[in-house]
This record gives structure tokens, C-alpha cells and sequence, in this order.
């Protein structure tokens, strides 16, 4: 199971603060996600990376058409917690 995200602040570069509904918080740095590509590509752009939001709905961070990513990678980047085994892939890699 994961925690919602409650609150996030922009620090510098590609790191936010990010808050759970739990009250554990964290820092993840959004640098690796663009050599993730994809989607991911749109964070190279500092002013998209800057319009990210929390959907409250989902408790997920999201950025302007759709992109978002999963809450369980989120809070383990942020707390250092284990991801959840079913999101580890068979190659030992975990699913964003």
C-alpha cells in the first residue's frame, strides 16, 4: 500500500520536498527521470519540471498533460522504505 503525497515544494534543480500522508517526508531528485525519456523528456524543461501539482483525487504528483508518476516509487525515493515486491520486475528493475 502507499501514502498519499500531502504536500510538495520545489528546492532546486530537480529535487522537492515531498510529504505523506503518514507524516514521513523526503527529498526526491527528478534528475535520472529524464534519462528515463519518454514522457520524462518534458522535465528538461525547467518551467514544466516548476508546474508540478499534487492531484488530490489520487494523492500522486502531476505535471500538465497526464504525466505523473506512481506513488509507491515516490515514497520509497523519498523515505528510503523497500518498493513493494510487485513492483519489482523480474530483472530486479522497478516500474515508474
Amino acid at each position: 500500500m502507499y501514502k498519499d503525497v500531502i504536500e510538495v515544494r520545489y528546492l532546486n534543480g530537480y529535487r522537492l520536498e515531498l510529504v505523506f500522508e503518514n507524516g514521513k517526508k523526503g527529498v526526491v531528485d527528478f534528475q535520472s527521470y529524464i534519462k528515463k525519456g519518454g514522457v520524462f523528456n518534458r522535465f528538461s524543461d525547467m518551467e514544466y519540471f516548476k508546474k508540478v501539482q499534487i492531484n488530490k483525487e489520487l494523492g500522486v504528483l502531476c505535471w500538465p498533460d497526464g504525466v505523473d508518476v506512481a506513488p509507491e516509487t515516490l515514497y520509497s525515493e523519498a523515505t528510503g522504505e523497500p518498493l513493494p515486491a510487485w513492483m519489482i520486475t523480474e530483472t530486479n528493475q522497478q516500474v515508474v
